[in-house]
């Protein structure tokens, strides 16, 4: 096995694109998770394949993933790996490219190495503390001072309710991916210069892009402009905002 994390976690994700695009437009079944949406039999494929080959590489290491239920003893370790087997699963069963396998290393509550990979696409967003960020190998930068009319913002309809923001809400250019992981992603590479969900947002969803965006010299932090912190006992965060960094803190300011 790769000797440093961010190794593995490339080597793994690519073999996580390999199994899900055996099953990717073929019809995989399909199940309702209660109050989370649709899970597929790609999705569990691929979990089961990413849990084996994981936790056999770094066995001290905890385990939190989506697809996987939690009995709690990562909570025991210092280092866990946080794994979305495919992040945007609605988006993978309608045809869509924009899917990702979402992996994360996490140390003491802190993302230390990152993979937010789109196999349909053939785009791999990669980072490892204090060495940046890069997409397909190439370093990436989050975007810089930008005026607020004019800046693209990764969110959805419901964000631009009055009753989110303290004032009307900003005028910003407003798009759309599916997969959390993907949006933080494309804010770290500078294609949009934020993105924000203002819902409770699980880990698995944003622990890799967390790190991409900081090593992209961007900022990634909770609604309330806290600190995100990682392998919680209950894996939510009061929802994300990630982007550049002036960006980023403009969003901030203006949220209620």
């Amino acid at each position: 096995m790769p000797e440093n994390d961010l190794a593995l976690l490339t080597e793994a994700a690519k073999a996580a694109g390999r199994i899900a695009l055996s099953f990717f437009k073929e019809d995989p079944q399909v199940w309702e998770k209660p109050g989370q949406g649709p899970v597929s039999e790609a999705d569990l494929a691929v979990d089961a394949m990413l849990s084996e080959m994981l936790r056999s590489a770094r066995p001290d290491y905890g385990w939190l993933s989506e697809e996987t239920a939690d009995d709690g003893t990562r909570l025991t370790t210092r280092r866990q790996f946080i794994i979305d087997p495919i992040d945007g699963t609605r988006a993978f069963l309608e045809g869509s490219r924009d899917w990702s396998h979402s992996l994360a290393v996490i140390e003491d509550g802190k993302p230390i190495a990152a993979v937010v990979y789109l196999p349909a696409r053939s785009d791999t967003f990669a980072a490892a503390s204090g060495q940046g960020a890069t997409h397909n190998g190439a370093p990436i930068r989050a975007s810089g001072d930008v005026a607020m009319a004019k800046a693209q913002v990764l969110t959805t309809k419901p964000t631009l309710n009055p009753a989110n923001w303290l004032g009307t809400p900003p005028a910003f250019k407003k798009g759309y991916r599916s997969s959390l992981a993907y949006r933080m992603a494309l804010a770290a590479s500078g294609r949009f210069d934020a993105m924000l969900s203002l819902r409770k947002t699980w880990e698995w969803d944003i622990a890799a892009g967390a790190l991409i965006v900081e090593e992209a010299q961007g900022r990634a932090t909770d609604r309330t402009g806290a600190a995100l912190r990682f392998n919680n006992a209950h894996p939510q965060v009061d929802g994300v905002v990630a982007g550049g960094v002036a960006t980023q803190e403009a969003l901030i300011d203006a949220l209620a």
